[in-house]
């Protein structure tokens, strides 16, 4: 009975532990690229365009450990800009995923991270 009893709880407990850990690692996506935001802000305000690449942000920040941070992308870099960063590895489950982040900040319908992983804002 305490063997079935550990294997329902287990059972349980698991994929909320899963899915508690994976929204950890979206946060470190968030995290990013919310300081790469600020920092595209702020060229901006210097430079009258936003930076092209994230060797020109005056930001340092790390790369994710979690996550491929792609080029920024725009078709007019004194308005836009966007920047996308791909799970990579294993994800409990969830599969690859991408969030991505432009100058309004994130950006749903561009991304494809599941519902219950993105951090409340």
């Amino acid at each position: 009975i305490v063997v079935v009893i550990l294997g329902v709880l287990a059972m349980m407990a698991v994929p909320r532990y899963q899915t508690a850990v994976e929204r950890a690692k979206g946060a470190e996506a968030f995290n990013f690229l919310a300081q790469i935001e600020a920092g595209q802000e702020r060229h901006n305000a210097r430079t009258g365009e936003y930076a092209q690449a994230i060797s020109q942000l005056d930001v340092k920040v790390p790369t994710p450990n979690h996550f491929s941070v792609g080029a920024f992308t725009s078709y007019d870099w004194q308005t836009q800009w966007e920047l996308r960063v791909t799970r990579a590895g294993a994800s409990s489950g969830f599969g690859n995923y991408t969030v991505t982040w432009n100058q309004d900040g994130f950006e749903r319908s561009r991304s494809s991270i599941a519902e219950d992983l993105i951090p409340v804002l």
